[in-house]
């Protein structure tokens, strides 16, 4: 099968043997795929959790139809709709762990389903299981003009959150977080956004944060967090490492939560995966939930993709299809 690998000349189009899917899993033709920020480090032979490293095939998230199933397997059959995450996305075909996938709603085209699978588990483990979300309360989410982050926001919203705020550098991004359930965007390099964040908290600060940006943000999301409020870091697209006030952060008596799906157990991951299809099942089939599609690329144009991924151009997920 074809198949996008990582090399040291950057993705290549190679032909490798079509994966054999355990008792557990699932084959699933692969219609479409898309990418994830993590796919630039794999790219360069990185690992991610238990997939990656050279010569590997790339991609984190997938939709299609199921042609195989593991013995084990008791929710799917073959000619099912579904999208899940797990490794080897970019490819003609993908054996992802059975207990990963999402049904995919009969309206939703495969270029859209394969936008979701990452973003709405990893957004569901942050707001709710990690984030201790309760209706009412209001959310910031850090970085939000990401894919994950635009899911975020809806998700908060369809929680009913009583103010959703989103952050962005970009101008023309900020002006488009509406669209996605942001009651406020706010420029996070602005010298007075944690002024803003707190006026527009009555200045008590938001009840949860959702971090993607870390870095130099750190203090400053101190200050935007209630007294006894949570953040939750998800990424570190502005630095692994910054100052911490310690203080800062005992005085306001804020629970700072990491999380990752890297150094998770299949058990834990597809559990997950319940929880997420659970809460946001009925509002990923009415299309509460959706992503926008930047753009769209052959398999064969993958470099075209990771260049434009890597470029930061993008609004919305960039994907790739096997049409």
């Amino acid at each position: 099968m074809r198949a996008i690998v990582s090399s040291a000349d950057g993705p290549v189009l190679r032909d490798i043997p079509r994966p054999i899917p355990g008792p557990e899993e699932v084959l699933v033709q692969v219609k479409a795929s898309s990418l994830n920020r993590a796919d630039l480090a794999m790219l360069k032979g990185a690992a991610h959790g238990r997939v990656g490293g050279m010569g590997s095939a790339l991609g984190l998230e997938l939709a299609g139809e199921v042609v195989e199933v593991g013995k084990a397997v008791k929710a799917w059959r073959v000619g099912d709709r579904v999208m899940a995450g797990g490794g080897g996305a970019f490819a003609e075909y993908a054996a992802p762990h059975a207990s990963r996938i999402y049904a995919v709603p009969k309206d939703l085209s495969f270029e859209q389903a394969s936008a979701l699978p990452v973003a709405l588990q990893t957004m569901h483990d942050a707001i709710v299981t990690n984030g201790m979300f309760e209706a009412g309360q209001a959310v910031l989410i850090q970085g939000a003009s990401s894919g994950v982050g635009l899911m975020g926001l809806q998700v908060a919203k369809y929680l009913r959150a009583g103010l959703v705020i989103g952050t962005s550098t970009s101008a023309l991004r900020r002006a488009r977080l509406e669209e996605f359930g942001a009651d406020l965007a706010v420029d996070s390099r602005a010298p007075d956004w944690v002024a803003q964040v707190l006026e527009a908290t009555g200045g008590k600060g938001v009840d949860l944060l959702i971090d993607f940006v870390a870095g130099p943000l750190m203090n400053g999301n101190l200050q935007a967090t209630r007294i006894g409020g949570r953040i939750v870091n998800v990424g570190r697209l502005a630095g692994n490492s910054g100052e911490v006030d310690f203080d800062l952060h005992s005085m306001r008596r804020i629970t700072y939560v990491g999380v990752t799906f890297r150094t998770r157990t299949a058990g834990q991951v597809g559990q997950i995966v319940e929880r997420a299809t659970r809460a946001l099942g009925p509002a990923l089939t009415s299309g509460a939930l959706q992503l926008p599609i930047d753009q769209v690329f052959r398999l064969e144009e993958a470099s075209h993709a990771f260049e434009r991924m890597a470029r930061n151009e993008h609004f919305g997920k960039i994907v790739l299809t096997n049409a």
